[in-house]
């Protein structure tokens, strides 16, 4: 008997991509959701997302936390950005403080308790949904990663389906022994397809398949709805969602 499990990751505070990406995911009908972690920095609204996330996990959805989801909860720009040596820049400070002020205590405090990772057992096949990779929020399977690293990334966990984001690039890697499955991003991509993207695994005994699903949202909708803020940095935020491409 086979199951399917979607993940999504990386939703970014866009309620209007995270509303289409619902909807897909319900009429699939999957036996599982994981959503991995980045859920609300710099899209125009962070507490209706929140809110959709959270009726998603009373509905059983399993939700870790992202780097940013530190930023904006408790403002440890080091721990969320570590590889920015010299600082976070004005911008991040911006949207993360305007996120943070969006959020009522409630919100935020569920966004400090969310776990970085997960384990799901799906018969003998072990997932792991974690925002970057296993152990860490913030080290990511990124495209051009030397590959002995990704082996390493690879061997910190027993799990055979790691399931992540943060690159905001969707994309499956099937090694064998283990798979890892990049849902991208359910808020605003960098492939240059200015879709929602998400994944779907179906577990069938031993074999394992996962394929990347696109979704359309209406991008100039939320472009135009993170425009308006003028928060530093918006018109970059913008034009990313609007083209799919990371704009900076």
């Amino acid at each position: 008997m086979s199951s399917r499990v979607a993940v999504l990751s990386d939703v970014h505070g866009n309620i209007t991509a995270l509303e289409a990406v619902r909807k897909a995911v319900n009429r699939e009908k999957p036996d599982a959701v994981l959503i991995a972690g980045d859920l609300v920095l710099n899209g125009h609204d962070p507490a209706g997302s929140v809110a959709i996330l959270r009726e998603m996990e009373r509905a059983g959805a399993i939700i870790v936390q992202g780097n940013t989801d530190i930023a904006v909860a408790d403002f440890d720009y080091t721990a969320a950005f570590p590889w920015m040596a010299d600082g976070v820049s004005d911008a991040i400070r911006a949207a993360a403080e305007w996120a943070h002020d969006a959020l009522d205590d409630e919100g935020l405090a569920w966004l400090r308790r969310l776990p970085a990772e997960r384990r799901l057992m799906v018969g003998d096949t072990m997932l792991l949904v974690t925002h970057a990779s296993p152990g860490s929020q913030t080290a990511g399977f990124d495209r051009d990663l030397d590959a002995g690293v990704t082996l390493e990334r690879l061997s910190r966990t027993d799990a055979r389906v790691i399931c992540c984001g943060h690159t905001h690039i969707p994309e499956v890697r099937d090694f064998g022994w283990k798979q890892i499955v990049n849902a991208g991003s359910a808020g605003n991509t960098f492939d240059g397809d200015p879709t929602a993207s998400w994944a779907l695994i179906t577990l069938d005994e031993e074999t394992v398949t996962a394929e990347i699903q696109r979704t359309e949202f209406d991008t100039m909708a939320a472009a135009t709805a993170i425009s308006a803020r003028g928060l530093p940095g918006d018109v970059y935020r913008a034009a990313t969602v609007r083209t799919g491409k990371l704009v900076r």
